[in-house]
């Protein structure tokens, strides 16, 4: 049985999005901007699902196809398709990253209580970016640990980028 410590720690807002009809949720605390999709620089020689940079108010930003990255099929970008900028931790660095998602849906407030954990797959699908499963009236979002999501090789030849 899971501590109540641990259900607390992941109480609070988280902004909802959309990835092949599966709804995922970040905290909103990692959260920077929601901006709609803007061209993107392609850099050679990095990892399939990292889509290039971006200028953002000056600012040379890595950017990652979220679709790519969990090995779900690509999908061409419309209206609804955006980038969200999140700040990632790793290495012992903070760095901006922008996400690709389908489309972003609505910040919730998702209780502890409300939260599981993440169901046991088998030890060879890589689970531990997903901090658990909220429970909403609609189904069941995804929330992931948006630091986790990159490995830490990933984190450097993002960084790189």
């Amino acid at each position: 049985m899971e501590n109540v410590e641990v259900r607390s720690e992941r109480e609070g807002k988280y902004l909802t999005f959309t990835l092949d009809r599966e709804e995922y949720g970040i905290g909103i605390t990692k959260v920077k901007e929601i901006i709609g999709m803007i061209p993107i620089t392609p850099v050679p020689q990095t990892p399939h699902f990292v889509k290039g940079v971006i200028n953002l108010r000056g600012k040379v930003i890595p950017v990652i196809d979220l679709r790519l990255k969990f090995g779900l099929e690509p999908m061409e970008y419309n209206e609804r398709t955006c980038i969200i900028v999140v700040e990632i931790s790793g290495g012992g660095k903070k760095i901006p990253m922008g996400i690709v998602v389908d489309s972003v849906s609505e910040v919730l407030n998702i209780k502890g209580n409300d939260i599981e954990d993440t169901p046991n797959f088998g030890s060879r699908l890589e689970t531990n970016y997903i901090l658990g499963m909220a429970k909403t009236g609609e189904g069941v979002k995804i929330l992931l640990d948006i630091d986790k999501v990159l490995t830490s090789e990933e984190f450097a030849a993002v960084e790189a980028a």
